[in-house]
């Protein structure tokens, strides 16, 4: 059952727009791990302590996976994504005049709930505009949060070598809301409710399938995320810190973020389009095991050489995931509460990036190395794949039930 809006041509354009915006709405994120060792070096702070910028970042971006799909819900995205460049275009600032940790971690705070925008909330609102292309359709939007991590870390590390970290965010406090709030003029039209009662019909017959509570998927899906994002959050977010520890330098671990994102780009595009045969559970699942196998490969290398190619196959293995979940709950979720389902569980996914972050950090003040931080990702790794399993064995039978 599809709209006459679905898949349209109007639906295409749309998507070509929210990506353009996505590219830059979602730089908060990778810039706060590119200016990581300069701000450690800065506040003579340790690794943990130096990681909490990133970690208050990550739980801003939680909270307004949230909270702005909720707005989006109400208002609409064009209004939702103006207040976010506002928003993120005063954090920047905010974060070059802080004197200490302290303020610094309270100013990115705000950096994750502004940069928020650019991922779950424009992920909910493209959904609304697709139903047999769905699947590329959410991986091509949540690509933008990669194309945003491939591209901007190895541009800002210039700037970084040249001008210091405070420059880094003053450039972006000048181009988020020159780009962001032009685009998010031309996404003012409605889905027309029509295609609304045509896509909640769909869910409904999809739930009937699985058996569980829309809220109750929800939390689970939830837990799900946090598992495979503690493991994702340790090679993306200390590859940079991990390979200044190698002496390798801040310039290369910036090179293999972003190798590894462009992996995870061309992973979402793929995966997108295995979700459209297979659904979003299957894809969720095949994303979680290639993600578990490639954490198992940065245990026993550590070259210069075999870092890039793990690296990228780490990106291949898990660029999926994430919009994968976002898949599922469109598929089983009523549409009128798209912008808030997929929001929460787009923040619990984060929560998990945070968590697994801070962590890393940790780990590596206790032991003095990261070998014990892969080792604790892929553990929190099998636990989402230990969910996923749970979740197709008790869904089988009953799809099974439908079809006879």
């Amino acid at each position: 059952m599809s709209h006459a809006i679905h898949d349209s041509r109007y639906s295409w354009l749309r998507l070509a727009i929210t990506l353009a915006i996505a590219m830059v709405a979602n730089v908060g994120m990778w810039a706060v791990i590119v200016v990581m060792p300069a701000i450690e070096t800065q506040f003579d702070a340790g690794r943990a302590e130096a990681s909490l910028p990133y970690v208050l970042t990550m739980i801003g971006f939680a909270l307004g996976n949230m909270w702005l799909g909720q707005l989006v819900d109400r208002l609409g995205v064009t209004k939702a994504l103006i207040g976010a460049a506002v928003l993120s275009t005063v954090s920047y600032v905010l974060a070059t005049l802080a004197p200490n940790m302290v303020m610094l971690s309270l100013a990115h705070l705000l950096v994750g709930l502004g940069t928020s925008i650019g991922f779950g909330p424009l992920i909910a609102d493209i959904s609304h505009w697709f139903m047999k292309r769905r699947g590329i359709a959410v991986a091509l939007v949540a690509s933008g949060n990669y194309l945003s991590g491939a591209i901007w870390p190895t541009l800002l590390s210039d700037i970084l070598a040249r001008d210091g970290w405070q420059q880094v965010y003053l450039t972006l406090a000048l181009i988020t809301p020159v780009i962001v709030i032009p685009l998010s003029l031309l996404l003012r039209r409605q889905v027309p409710a029509e295609a609304h009662q045509t896509a909640a019909a769909s869910a409904s017959i999809k739930a009937s399938s699985v058996g569980i509570s829309p809220r109750a998927l929800q939390y689970i899906l939830g837990l799900a995320g946090i598992g495979c994002c503690v493991a994702m959050s340790m090679p993306q977010v200390h590859i940079v810190s991990y390979c200044v520890g190698l002496g390798y330098g801040p310039a290369v671990g910036a090179e293999m973020l972003s190798l590894m994102l462009l992996g995870g780009v061309v992973s979402r595009v793929i995966s997108g389009m295995v979700a459209d045969k297979l659904g979003g559970l299957m894809t969720l699942l095949i994303g979680s095991i290639l993600q578990c196998i490639a954490l198992f490969l940065f245990l026993p290398y550590d070259g210069m050489v075999s870092l890039y190619i793990i690296s990228l196959m780490f990106g291949l293995a898990q660029g999926g995931i994430v919009p994968s979940y976002a898949l599922v709950v469109r598929e089983y979720m009523p549409p009128h509460e798209a912008g808030a389902r997929v929001g929460f569980v787009m923040m619990m996914t984060i929560m998990g990036m945070a968590l697994g972050g801070w962590m890393s950090g940790w780990i590596y003040d206790v032991t003095g190395n990261y070998q014990l931080a892969f080792i604790n990702g892929i553990l929190w790794n099998g636990l989402n794949i230990a969910i996923l399993l749970m979740l197709l064995k008790r869904s089988r039978p009953r799809r099974q039930e439908v079809m006879a």
